[in-house]
C-alpha cells in the first residue's frame, strides 16, 4: 500500500514555515517515535523541505525494527538523508556525534489501549523521556520538543469551553486510569529541569485531537472509526450518548504548528495545539456522513444522562496565536474529505494488487 502523504499537504506545510528552515540548515536531527502519527508527519514534512530547500540536514530515527520502519514507509527509508537507529526509547545506545535537535515523539504505550498495565504505561513513558533528556545532553542539543498532551489538564470542567494552557487542574492521582496523563505531566517536569540544568531549550506542544492520513481508522479515536465507517458503507456507530465536545485539527496544520512551536516557541513555555472550532460527537458523525456517504445512517447507543453536563476536552490557543501566528487553516470537513480520499485510494490500491 503507498504510504506518500498527499502533495498538496507537503506543499501546504513547506509554504506556511518557509522562512522557518534555515534553523535547520546543515542540523543533525534526533527523533522518536518515528513510525507513529506525529513522528511520520514530521519526517515526511521534513524530507520535503530538506529537498526543496536544499537544506543538506540529516535525521536519525529511533526504530525498535528498522525492517519494519521499511516496508511500511519504504519511500523514507530510501532518502539519504535519514537513517535508522535500533533500540527501544528507554533503554538505546546513544548513537555517535553531536545533534542539533532532538524531536520526543515516542508514546511507549497508547492510552487507548485499555489492556496494558497502568503502571507499565507510567513508567515506561518516563523513562523513555529520562533517556531522551540524558541522550539531548550527551550530543550537546540546542532544542529538544517533547509532544505532550492536554491530558496534563486532567477532567476539564464543563463550565470551561476552551481549556488554555494556564489552567493548574491535573489528573486524579489515585484514578489508574489517568496513567497516560500523569506520565506526560511527569515527562514535562522533566523536560524544563533537564533545560535549565543543562542550557538548551526545551519546547512543548500539548496536543489534543488531530485528523488525517495515516491517523488510525480502528483504534478508540471517534473519528477515525466514523471514517471508517463511512468509506465502507456502514452505519456511523457511537459507542456513548454522543455529548462530549471534541475539536479537530488536519494533522498538515498539526506539522506547521509543531515545526513552528520547535523552531520559534520559548523553552518551557507551554503551547496548546489543536483547534478551538468544537463541535458534540453526534454532530461530528454528521459531519463525517455529509463529507463522505451523506444520508448514512448514525446510531447511538445511549441515551444522554438527565442533568448531566456534557465532558469537554477542547483547547484555548490564544498563546499559539498571539505569540506565533499560529491559525487553523484547513477546516475540518475539508480535512474529513483529505483524510478520506487518501485512505479510499489506498484501499483501492490494496484490492488492485489483490486481484493482480
Amino acid at each position: 500500500m503507498p504510504q506518500n502523504l498527499p502533495s498538496a499537504d507537503l506543499h501546504h506545510i513547506l509554504d506556511h514555515t518557509r522562512d522557518l528552515w534555515d534553523d535547520l540548515r546543515g542540523a543533525r536531527i534526533f527523533i522518536t517515535g518515528g513510525t507513529g502519527f506525529f513522528g511520520t508527519w514530521l519526517l515526511e514534512s521534513f524530507l520535503f523541505a530538506n529537498q526543496q530547500l536544499d537544506l543538506k540536514a540529516h535525521v536519525s530515527v529511533l526504530t525498535r525494527r528498522p525492517d519494519a520502519f521499511q516496508h511500511a514507509l519504504p519511500h523514507l527509508g530510501l532518502d539519504s538523508a535519514i537513517t535508522l537507529h535500533q533500540g527501544d526509547v528507554r533503554n538505546f545506545e546513544f548513537p555517535k556525534g553531536e545533534y542539533s535537535h532532538v524531536i520526543h515523539a515516542a508514546t511507549e504505550t497508547n492510552p487507548d489501549f485499555k489492556d496494558i498495565d497502568p503502571l507499565e504505561k507510567f513508567t515506561s513513558n518516563i523513562e523513555g523521556t529520562h533517556r531522551v533528556l540524558d541522550f539531548a545532553v550527551k550530543s550537546r542539543a540546542d532544542k529538544l520538543l517533547f509532544t505532550s498532551s492536554g491530558a496534563v489538564y486532567g477532567r476539564q470542567p464543563p463550565e470551561m469551553t476552551h481549556i488554555p494552557e494556564t489552567y493548574t487542574g491535573a489528573p486524579e492521582t489515585t484514578d489508574i486510569n489517568n496513567a497516560y496523563g500523569q506520565s506526560k505531566r511527569t515527562s514535562e517536569f522533566l523536560c524544563a529541569a533537564y533545560a535549565k540544568e543543562n542550557g538548551f531549550h526545551a519546547l512543548i506542544a500539548r496536543c489534543f485531537a488531530f485528523v488525517g492520513p495515516r491517523l488510525s481508522l480502528n483504534s478508540n479515536y471517534a473519528i477515525g472509526n466514523f471514517i471508517r465507517d463511512a468509506l465502507h458503507g456502514n452505519p456511523i456507530q457511537i459507542g456513548g450518548d454522543g455529548t462530549p465536545y471534541r475539536s479537530y485539527l488536519y494533522a498538515a496544520d498539526l506539522a506547521i504548528w509543531l515545526w513552528t512551536i520547535f523552531l520559534r516557541g520559548q523553552s518551557c513555555r507551554p503551547y496548546n495545539v489543536g483547534s478551538e472550532i468544537e463541535l458534540s460527537i453526534a454532530q461530528l458523525a454528521k459531519t463525517v456522513s455529509d463529507g463522505i456517504s451523506p444520508g448514512l445512517s448514525i446510531q447511538i447507543v445511549k441515551q444522554p444522562a438527565p442533568n448531566q453536563p456534557a465532558e469537554r476536552y477542547v483547547p484555548m490557543t490564544l498563546r499559539a496565536k498571539e505569540e506565533l501566528g499560529l491559525q487553523e487553516i484547513i477546516k475540518l470537513p475539508d480535512a474529513i474529505q483529505r483524510t478520506a480520499q487518501w485512505y479510499a485510494y489506498n484501499m483501492g490500491e490494496e484490492n488492485a494488487k489483490g486481484h493482480d
